[in-house]
């Protein structure tokens, strides 16, 4: 299991859907350029602030959405041709998918001959330049970021992100119906999604139509709001450890090197998450060895292994 990989998935916004989804919200014109190319965005593996997605013109640092006020189609306006010609090619031939001309404002016509030669769209907003980036930053995060959908169920146990996984029938669901009526929290059964939202950080969250429900074979479709109140819910929570339930049937020698089982680890969005494996098998009280092993997770982060307490007191007693 360590070093195991989880598929990351990778979307490409265009332009022109970009357009689309936001043209009412935005009072989006589309200005100049090919209605039907497919220049766009790529996913991110996480967006934060220095992704240089959408901001003003920076001819030496250009970002992936450009946006042009007042002052900068005063600066094309004004100067010199040469000096257009060299400032156009900044503009037009770097990193950027898109330029959106803010302020209800329209560029000089020289434009359109750039955006039709580079294939880079001209949009028109009647939205002030702050504004429009604000809402491009906040569409465009949610729309680019690395995402993976994990088959389990996420909890929230000890103020910890805990993703119990496993083969189909293993029982997942009833264990965290019993998690979740010794306290802790549901986030998401089934399909939980998960983001990179930081360079070390996943946070994980349910799809709108999942929020609230358990499915509990035996017992079908559970609403554990209504059934165990707001508390027994948590909107999101960042993942911070794997369990992976293991069939009876199957060679489980993996759970049994107790030194080894601090090393685990499954990549999820190129982040690390330490993964316990944890055999069913009939009268182990599995919500009890979760708890456990969260415990110890807990204490393992703050730099205490009790496996290696014990080695040492070993050594010292045969010493």
């Amino acid at each position: 299991m360590t070093g195991s990989k989880l598929k990351l998935d990778s979307v490409v916004l265009t332009a022109r859907s970009l357009f689309s989804k936001k043209k009412t919200d935005l009072k989006l014109t589309w200005w100049a350029g090919n209605q039907h190319s497919l220049k766009g965005f790529t996913r991110f593996p996480f967006i934060s602030s220095k992704s240089g997605l959408v901001g003003y013109f920076n001819p030496t640092s250009p970002n992936h959405v450009q946006i042009l006020g007042e002052a900068e189609l005063k600066f094309f306006k004004e100067v010199e041709p040469a000096v257009l010609e060299t400032a156009l090619g900044q503009l037009f031939q770097g990193k950027s998918s898109a330029i959106f001309i803010a302020n209800g404002l329209k560029p000089p016509e020289v434009f359109r001959k750039f955006s039709e030669s580079h294939d880079l769209p001209v949009i028109c907003s009647l939205l002030p330049g702050n504004e429009l980036i604000d809402q491009l930053q906040h569409f465009l995060s949610k729309e680019l970021v690395a995402k993976s959908i994990l088959h389990g169920v996420f909890m929230e146990i000890m103020s910890v992100g805990v993703l119990i996984t496993g083969q189909s029938g293993l029982g997942k669901s009833e264990l965290a119906l019993d998690l979740v009526s010794r306290g802790h929290r549901l986030i998401a059964d089934d399909a939980p999604e998960f983001t990179r939202a930081a360079p070390d950080a996943v946070n994980g969250t349910c799809p709108d139509l999942l929020k609230n429900f358990l499915e509990v074979r035996g017992l079908g479709i559970l609403n554990i709001r209504k059934m165990y109140g707001a508390k027994a819910i948590k909107p999101n929570e960042y993942l911070g450890l794997i369990i992976k339930l293991l069939s009876p049937d199957l060679d489980n020698s993996e759970t049994e090197d107790r030194s080894r089982l601090m090393e685990r680890s499954t990549d999820v969005l190129g982040v690390s998450i330490p993964t316990i494996p944890l055999a069913v098998a009939l009268g182990r009280n599995l919500a009890v060895l979760v708890e456990a092993a969260v415990r110890d997770h807990m204490l393992i982060k703050h730099g205490y292994i009790a496996s290696r307490e014990l080695s040492e007191n070993q050594k010292k007693q045969m010493q």
